[in-house]
């Protein structure tokens, strides 16, 4: 999540914002809202399995709806926004998200919590996405990069914070108030937003594709549940062969239907731009395997370490202090080497690094621990910045905000087939094992199979032009 992009374009004339760092520190609390949600469940996962009587294995349903969640309904928000008003729909966006908290934190079953994910989902994909909507459309250009600044950089805080915050509450606390956390920034943030936050819109916009979100949200839903389900062996053959089977007609006739339709929600027509496409395929492989790393680590630390939630937590929250460390050396690292350089060399020290935690031993000093998450979270994040920046390379103006959305919903999407595909190879390598419960050994194995996976990129990236994204990166190669 926090290699994600914008989905909206920037718009022409921006309305003059009367100070756009309260604004952008009220969108700020909102992503810093979210980001933490979705890494402090990362850590309360195994407890929260043993309140359930369900396996932690299973408890992976559990980011993934969320995630899912995003993914169908991101394509939607600034149509939305438009339509109804940044303002009414950010505030409705932080009610919904702050409500499915609570009933997360009221959750009874691993299916009440499902449901919960689902809403949160749901309030997740209006809230950041139309926030940025109101800083692109509000702040003049000269003080744009100001402004993404403001809400940026809190917003990053979320990620190093919430592991350990999480393996606190977990510990010491109730897993539940890993939810109630939410509810004062929740009730803040609306009281602060109907003030502050400007209620732009765009009457001229389009008529929305209701027929290609049905198609696309069906396609992504059934997919991805039928992943679900498969990874874990939960439901019948039936059921997961009749998922998969709706979710791949729902797919077919999506691309027949897009090629058709005048403004379709996800604009396949943008696979034809080589960076664009490229960007796409590459990420998507990479992403696979950084979706798996939030479920499989801390599982790793309480189970086969055997460490507390609060330790866990304390361990892995070190991957998020690199991805935050390297944020001031992206753009030099890509002036001096270039996008197609990064990508591929970057991309094999990421892939290491990876691989490197299926060897991780209790007898391992904490120290190699921390310094291997440390770097590894550092390289990651310096790959996924390059993709999202060289992904709009060579994107027309006009199609930015379509290509935005486009790449947003891929990347949530991946990341929600990364826990799959985790729980999965986990479920694999403790069913050939034949053991009851999960081992080292088995971890080792899904970090190994999820590194497979990412290698995958790197000949991918080998395909992108020697001088692409040079007018962006200032690489004089």
């Amino acid at each position: 999540m926090a290699d994600s992009v914008d989905n909206i374009a920037v718009a022409e004339a921006p309305v003059p914002a009367r100070n756009f760092r309260t604004t952008a520190l009220i969108i700020a609390m909102a992503l810093l809202m979210e980001q933490m949600d979705i890494t402090v469940l990362a850590t309360a996962l195994p407890t929260m399995a043993l309140d359930f009587g369900v396996s932690p294995l299973h408890m992976s349903l559990a980011m993934t709806s969320y995630l899912l969640s995003l993914a169908i309904f991101i394509p939607a928000s600034g149509w939305i926004a438009d339509r109804f008003g940044a303002r009414n729909v950010f505030c409705a966006a932080i009610v919904i998200f702050t409500l499915g908290s609570v009933l997360c934190a009221q959750s009874w079953s691993l299916g009440f919590l499902v449901f919960a994910r689902l809403v949160q989902g749901l309030g997740g994909a209006m809230m950041v996405p139309v926030g940025r909507l109101v800083l692109l459309r509000t702040v003049p250009k000269a003080q744009l990069v100001n402004a993404m600044a403001w809400m940026l950089v809190p917003g990053l805080i979320g990620p190093v914070l919430g592991p350990p915050v999480g393996g606190f509450i977990v510990s010491y606390l109730s897993w539940r108030w890993i939810f109630y956390i939410n509810l004062p920034f929740g009730i803040l943030g609306f009281a602060l937003a109907t003030k502050f936050v400007a209620d732009i819109r765009d009457a001229a916009s389009s008529r929305f594709d209701f027929p290609g979100l049905f198609l696309s949200g069906t396609a992504l839903s059934c997919l991805i549940f039928g992943c679900e389900f498969a990874s874990r062996g939960a439901g019948s053959i039936v059921l997961t062969a009749s998922l998969f089977g709706v979710g791949i007609v729902a797919g077919a006739l999506y691309v027949l239907y897009a090629r058709r339709a005048t403004d379709p929600i996800l604009d396949i027509g943008l696979m034809r731009v080589p960076t664009f496409r490229l960007s796409v395929i590459a990420g998507s492989l990479s992403r696979i395997t950084a979706g798996s790393l939030p479920y499989l680590l801390p599982l790793m630390m309480q189970i086969g370490f055997g460490k507390s939630a609060a330790a866990s937590g304390v361990i892995t929250f070190t991957t998020a202090v690199g991805s935050l460390v390297m944020k001031a050396s992206a753009a030099p690292i890509i002036r001096r080497f270039g996008f197609r350089n990064t990508m591929v060399w970057n991309g094999i020290i990421a892939v290491v690094l990876v691989a490197v935690c299926a060897a991780f031993r209790p007898g391992w000093p904490l120290w190699a621990i921390y310094g291997v998450l440390l770097v590894g979270g550092f390289f990651q994040s310096l790959q996924f910045t390059a993709y999202n920046t060289v992904t709009f390379a060579d994107i027309p103006h006009g199609r930015m905000s379509a290509a935005s959305s486009f790449y947003t919903t891929f990347q949530q999407l991946m990341l929600s087939l990364g826990i799959c595909v985790g729980a999965a190879s986990l479920s694999a390598a403790l069913a050939i094992s034949g053991r009851g419960e999960a081992s080292l050994e088995d971890f080792s194995a899904a970090f190994l199979t999820v590194t497979v996976i990412s290698f995958l990129a790197v000949p991918v990236c080998l395909r992108f032009e020697r001088d692409a994204g040079d007018e962006m990166s200032g690489y004089r190669g």
